[in-house]
């Protein structure tokens, strides 16, 4: 049999970095010198290392419209009547962070939460998921074709690995999916389907239209045989079923193939309102919460129902969230979440922010923090305090997966199912403990109100007070993104509530930077004491983060 190597493919590595003397020194290693697969239970704990380390939150956040410069002359978090202006003198996190807010190539950090972490990640995850696919290969041959249950297994989720690093990497680092034919004019990203054993092999970056045919061939093609629960001793930490056919239903979203979108979703939500509700994220489960830490156990728990898929990444940004230069704060957290609502009056942040741990750093103005983002550090030593920073990512949810198919049917009119979608949504929000319900709602039980279609058609309609003030933005249906992307007059008034619902639920997590590109709004950012204005239209360049500078180096 074949030796195999299952160190990450080192002329990959040429692509990320370069070589190091080291690596080209392993290459010249015979096969027998070097770590070998030889069964299938080492086939399945080499697949399990294929999920990307690299965290897109924070460069995907601030390159939105969630974050301000603080150092901006801006308006306070709370509305007020003359709105005036403030702004204050804080340092950035730091200089890559002043570069990303600014849209310019990232130049100062190759470090976590720097593009060059999420590009090495995800490669490195897909030199990974090759490995897993070539071992299994000759596994197979050498036990005369017999491909048994496991390797079938580890074979569906070594391809689905491959196939979401690939769609994380194009979305990040190329421009969005515009449609057929426009989408082969874009760059997309080298697809890589082997492990190489060459230094420094030559890639082709192709299209958008040919990364996504090859990411939906590998993602298909995962997904039929994709294990189940019982696979693995840690389903939530892995593509079971569920989390596989969310990854597809966000994969259709980007692709705007709304009735794939609806098909994928049904698979995980199911289609009974009941049904679909017991899967959200409830609040009954904050009541003894009491730092940020607890706050982030629950919703970050694998026991969580609403949580499909988790990833533990290496990551800083839940440091980087408010009190810096960069912050959710002004007139972006008024966006965000810093607003009254059609059926909640007695907070500015809905009552579920404030029962799941969203509070402002020492109570002033510097931002919002989402106790949900919230870091779990590993110590190597504790006694000197030096470890290693993570972030839990909740990187698929029922919750954002209920809003993707509210979205589908109303862009296919059934604008029935979008409201019913929505008003479990939004009851989801309100599931807290009987004490905490009845704080809520007030000594007048008018604070807090199931949601009814008047209240919602007041609140979202475009001549609303909150979006005069840019609250949050009323809904551009003149797209610019595709021609056969248009939203109608009719379905104004729910993509409203669905920009804000989608907004609020995935903030501090990087989602809304996809959001932002698949409906082609446009972005500005605003920068230092004299406002210069950055605005960035859909189809500006400068909508993909650009490519590692070490990779354009090593060409």
């Amino acid at each position: 049999m074949k030796k195999n190597n299952i160190i990450q493919s080192l002329s990959l590595l040429a692509l990320l970095f370069g070589l190091s003397a080291c690596s080209e020194s392993f290459l010249d290693k015979e096969p027998d010198e070097r770590v070998r697969i030889v069964n299938e239970e080492q086939v399945a704990q080499l697949v399990a290392t294929a999920y990307p380390d690299g965290d897109y939150g924070w460069v995907c956040e601030i390159s939105s419209d969630n974050y301000i410069d603080n150092n901006c002359p801006h308006v306070p978090n709370k509305p007020n009547v003359d709105q005036i202006e403030s702004h204050f003198n804080l340092n950035s996190y730091g200089r890559m962070d002043d570069e990303l807010f600014a849209f310019e190539p990232v130049k100062s950090s190759t470090g976590k939460d720097s593009p060059s972490s999420i590009w090495s990640g995800c490669y490195g995850a897909i030199s990974t998921a090759n490995q897993t696919l070539e071992s299994i290969d000759e596994l197979v041959a050498a036990n005369g074709g017999n491909m048994t249950t496991s390797l079938t297994r580890s074979r569906a989720e070594a391809l689905l690995c491959r196939a979401y690093s690939h769609f994380l990497l194009v979305n990040i680092f190329s421009q969005t999916w515009k449609d057929d034919e426009l989408s082969k004019k874009d760059a997309g990203i080298p697809y890589i389907t082997a492990p190489e054993t060459t230094v420094k092999p030559h890639y082709d970056r192709s299209t958008v239209y040919e990364t996504y045919q090859k990411i939906e061939k590998d993602m298909l093609e995962g997904l039929k045989d994709v294990g189940d629960d019982n696979t693995y001793e840690k389903p939530k930490w892995r593509f079971n079923i569920k989390a596989a056919n969310a990854f597809a239903a966000r994969f259709y979203m980007m692709k705007r193939d709304w009735a794939k979108v609806i098909e994928y979703a049904d698979k995980v939500l199911g289609t009974d309102s009941a049904t679909v509700a017991s899967q959200l994220q409830r609040y009954d489960g904050f009541d003894e919460c009491t730092s940020s830490t607890d706050y982030a156990t629950v919703w970050q728990s694998a026991n969580n129902p609403n949580n499909l898929m988790l990833m533990v990444t290496y990551s800083t940004r839940w440091r980087r969230l408010a009190g810096y230069r960069y912050a959710c704060a002004g007139l972006a957290l008024q966006g965000v979440c810093y607003h009254t609502g059609p059926n909640w009056t007695w907070t500015r942040i809905p009552s579920s922010g404030v029962s799941g741990g969203g509070y402002m750093r020492k109570k002033s103005d510097y931002g919002l923090m989402w106790a949900r983002s919230g870091e779990r550090f590993e110590y190597t030593n504790k006694v000197a305090g030096t470890g290693q920073a993570h972030a839990i990512r909740r990187e698929f949810t029922c919750t954002e997966l209920l809003l993707s198919r509210a979205e589908a049917k109303l862009m296919l009119g059934d604008i029935d199912g979008c409201w019913n979608d929505l008003l479990i949504y939004d009851a989801s929000r309100w599931t807290f403990s009987d004490e905490k319900l009845v704080y809520y709602r007030g000594s007048k039980g008018t604070s807090l109100v199931p949601l009814t279609f008047s209240a919602f058609e007041n609140y979202y309609k475009p001549t609303n007070i909150y979006l005069s003030l840019n609250c949050f933005r009323d809904w551009d249906f003149t797209q610019n993104i595709s021609p056969s992307y248009v939203i109608s007059t009719d379905k104004v008034l729910y993509m409203n509530a669905i920009n804000d619902m989608r907004r609020y639920e995935t903030s501090y997590e990087g989602l809304r930077f996809f959001d932002l590109r698949r409906w082609g709004m446009e972005v500005t950012h605003e920068i230092g004491l004299d406002k210069t204005k950055i605005t960035l239209s859909a189809t500006d360049p400068r909508r993909a983060i650009e490519v590692p500078q070490e990779v354009i180096a090593a060409g």
